[in-house]
């Protein structure tokens, strides 16, 4: 379950976007980052009963650093206002699809699947896609996945890839530049809820059909 001290430390956070402040409160920002694990180690646990690959993650392998990489940003502010933490294979820096959770107040979501596949990478889930296309189609016919996640999110092209048929079945999905199935969970009356962690593997297992097809059509 995540404190109410977590969310009132990435408020102020975001008011007081400074080292001076930062350091002055030190504490409570260790206090947030432990939460995030604890309620990382308990998703890991309870992913892995469906997802086996994911077993032996660890927690802090998972958890993303709060420290902004400022050098070619405008915006200097040296911290992320939001936590976040990536169960995969390899933990957070393998980019391998996984399941993903974003604690920022009135805008936490989550999220799984594969963000920002390289060439190759797209090259080799859209092939997939084509040769496997009712298995992936049948992902999304799921009355579950359709209620919980809608369509898959974010970018996609114009037209149709360069060497697909433009009158493909799945050709939607084929021009998709992310695989990412997303839901928002604004509420943070719902993020200090006792039934929170288990809502969120709820989530998580019916995106992990998703999460595997992906996965194979990477191997």
């Amino acid at each position: 379950m995540i404190s109410k001290d977590t969310i009132e430390f990435l408020k102020h956070l975001a008011a007081n976007n400074d080292r001076d402040w930062f350091q002055a409160n030190k504490t409570e920002f260790e206090n947030a980052k432990t939460d995030l694990r604890d309620l990382s180690a308990y998703l890991i646990g309870e992913i892995s009963k469906f997802d086996p690959q994911i077993a032996h993650v660890l927690p802090q392998d998972c958890v993303f650093r709060i420290y902004r990489d400022v050098r070619f940003s405008k915006d200097k502010s040296p911290y992320k206002t939001h936590l976040g933490a990536y169960i995969s294979p390899g933990g957070r820096k393998s980019m391998a699809p996984g399941y993903y959770f974003h604690l920022q107040p009135g805008q936490s979501f989550l999220a799984g699947g594969k963000y920002h596949p390289d060439s190759s990478e797209l090259l080799k889930l859209r092939n997939s896609i084509v040769n496997n296309t009712e298995d992936f189609l049948n992902i999304f016919a799921d009355k579950a996945y359709k209620k919980a996640f809608g369509e898959m999110h974010g970018e996609k092209l114009v037209k149709p890839p360069k060497g697909f048929p433009a009158d493909h079945k799945a050709i939607e999905y084929l021009k998709l530049k992310n695989f990412i199935a997303y839901r928002e969970m604004f509420d943070d009356e719902l993020l200090l809820s006792k039934e929170f962690p288990k809502l969120l593997v709820s989530y998580f297992k019916q995106m992990q059909p998703l999460i595997v097809f992906l996965r194979k059509a990477l191997a």
